[in-house]
């Protein structure tokens, strides 16, 4: 059944980490489309590469929480995150009763990069987003499933029109901004935003998101989930972003009800 995009829709990214024991997150999604909320998906898989790239006697290497991507690195990204990871989640959506099509940054343009930093190798900095593929999904009824792997058109480059690693953390803020989605929610495997003394900070600002990215206190993986928070909130785009403990029952459900949970930032 076709759905109306006069709606705004729900930006979920999830991540491997807080899918498994008690998480609800795949049946929430599904419980949201049947209650007829446009959905669009942003799936991780950072655990799934790192333990295939050790599988190729790769090691692993991130510098500020993005990974760093060589060529034979890039080529395992594309097929977990694209292939396995991608058409795995997209079963089990459709296994629970929520139908689903699953796509990468790549498939029709969506996410367009370009090579930002040399030194992290194939890792893609987002400069342009066509969200028309996934509105098209989403206006025929389905709930998109992204892999967050984005299309090179950097002019001149022997890379151009090939794909590039990009954080799916980041790829989910850039996408909630050009779709001006409802919310953006980022599941994690972490309560929220810690401060100093590693409590629970339940609001934000967009100020004090920035504070706290560059004075230190976020590090590592946070890092990137505060800067697509910022990415998503700026001009106004999304009214709010929210990082939550996917690993909980029901958080999902919790979050888009208003209920207080993890930290909610705002512009």
């Amino acid at each position: 059944m076709s759905q109306s995009l006069t709606e705004r829709p729900i930006v979920v990214k999830i991540g491997g980490s807080t899918l498994g024991g008690n998480d609800t997150s795949l049946q929430d999604l599904v419980a949201l489309h049947r209650a007829g909320r446009p959905i669009v998906i942003v799936h991780g898989g950072g655990n799934v590469i790192s333990n295939w790239m050790q599988r190729q006697n790769l090691a692993p290497n991130f510098v500020n929480g993005l990974r760093v991507t060589d060529a034979p690195s890039l080529e395992i990204v594309v097929a977990v995150l694209g292939g396995l990871v991608n058409k795995e989640l997209t079963g089990l959506m459709q296994q629970l009763g929520g139908p689903t099509i699953g796509i990468s940054g790549t498939d029709g343009c969506l996410l367009q990069a370009r090579v930002a930093n040399p030194e992290l190798g194939y890792v893609g900095e987002i400069v342009a987003v066509d969200p028309a593929p996934v509105n098209g999904i989403l206006s025929a009824g389905f709930i998109p499933m992204i892999s967050p792997i984005a299309v090179d058109v950097t002019p001149g480059s022997d890379h151009a029109g090939q794909p590039l690693n990009v954080n799916g953390d980041t790829s989910a803020g850039a996408l909630a901004h050009a779709l001006r989605a409802e919310r953006i929610i980022f599941l994690t495997d972490v309560a929220g935003v810690m401060d100093n003394g590693g409590r629970v900070i339940p609001r934000l600002n967009a100020g004090g998101a920035s504070a706290l990215r560059d004075s230190g206190v976020a590090r590592g993986g946070m890092l990137p989930k505060l800067a697509a928070c910022l990415d998503a909130l700026a001009d106004g785009a999304v009214p709010s972003a929210h990082i939550i403990d996917g690993r909980q029952p029901d958080a999902l459900m919790k979050c888009v009800n208003g209920d207080p949970i993890g930290t909610r930032i705002t512009p």
